[in-house]
């Protein structure tokens, strides 16, 4: 199937390649000319602009957008100009999926159908494969299956779930989860969810790292500090690498998460080169708006994406504001 690729970054030209590999053809467009002619040597036709890109597809004509949410609706509203009826748009990115029912409705006033497709791979789905979860017109989904069937990482060597019934695509990697915003609601709860798995195994070997802090105790005691009253109990010198590994063989929190940490350990023990600020693109927020209107709890994802927001500073003030009520009710100074 033939189909244009606006966005080549990391993602964007991966997705490509993966399908030019499975006999697809490829226009391909992004706002580096580089990027461009590094896909067009593998095989894909490059185009300098989007009206390039549009003339050089065959309609009915598929346009793949892989950009930031933010650049989403300006790329919309230059595409509409040049495209047709029964032309198709999908958003593979991270947008809001409220945002997809107002671009579809917009959108088929004119003829045009948009599918918004929750796209998870990373780096590595150019080999392994994306997971997809897809919102649209059901006809539409149906009409992109061959793209979607090759992105997906397809069933491999993973079981089916014992006594769950087969009747759609779900064990090969992609899934038509429902109208317009669906797709991108599933993968809103997905990286949710991501927030909180990482954060767990953060907050636990950041605990195995300080398993040791027993031998630094001096014994001395001030008034501004709890006592460690058992220090004899935390005398262990734990490689975090190690454990790491060890967890990834028949543990039960094994996972493809806990395998790229263990990577990361075994490049760098002590991850030197990172600084602990960590960004969220803003899926977790928009999860705890759904849960908060649909009066579901969800306590570990909310303190997860606060965690974010303290990792970067966001907090710095507010601890301010704890030492000064500290100091004005006790005269309590702050330890140096």
């Amino acid at each position: 199937m033939q189909f244009g690729m606006i966005g080549l970054g990391r993602m964007g030209a991966n997705m490509a390649r993966r399908l030019m590999r499975d006999g697809h053809t490829c226009v391909g467009f992004d706002v580096f000319p580089e990027s461009v002619e590094k896909l067009q040597a593998e095989g894909a036709t490059g185009a300098k602009s989007l009206s390039e890109l549009v003339e050089k597809l065959s309609a009915p004509r598929v346009l793949w957008m892989m950009v930031p949410a933010g650049n989403v609706d300006g790329t919309i509203e230059k595409l509409v100009p040049l495209l047709a009826p029964g032309d198709i748009l999908v958003d593979g990115g991270n947008s809001y999926y409220r945002d997809d029912v107002d671009r579809a409705k917009k959108l088929a006033e004119r003829g045009i159908k948009y599918v918004d497709c929750g796209t998870s791979g990373g780096v590595f789905g150019l080999e392994r494969g994306y997971c997809l979860m897809i919102g649209g017109e059901p006809q539409v989904v149906q009409h992109l299956d061959p793209i979607f069937k090759t992105l997906a990482p397809g069933v491999g060597d993973v079981a089916p779930t014992p006594g769950q019934k087969q009747h759609g695509t779900a064990e090969q990697g992609y899934l038509h989860c429902g109208p317009s915003g669906a797709g991108h609601f599933v993968k809103m709860v997905h990286n949710g969810i991501e927030y909180g798995l990482m954060a767990a195994y953060a907050e636990g070997f950041n605990i195995l790292r300080g398993a040791g802090v027993g031998k630094a105790h001096t014994g001395e005691h001030d008034a501004e500090t709890a006592p460690m009253r058992n220090a004899e109990y935390f005398q262990y010198d734990l490689d975090c690498g190690q454990i790491a590994e060890l967890w990834r063989r028949g543990s039960v929190v094994s996972s493809w998460l806990l395998d790229l940490t263990a990577q990361a350990f075994a490049r760098d023990s002590e991850l030197s080169k990172f600084s602990g600020k960590v960004s969220d693109s803003g899926e977790g927020r928009w999860t705890l708006e759904a849960a908060n209107e649909a009066g579901v709890p969800a306590h570990v994802l909310a303190a997860a994406l606060f965690q974010r927001f303290s990792s970067r500073g966001e907090a710095d003030f507010q601890n301010k504001v704890l030492s000064a009520m500290r100091f004005e009710f006790g005269g309590h100074h702050e330890k140096k």
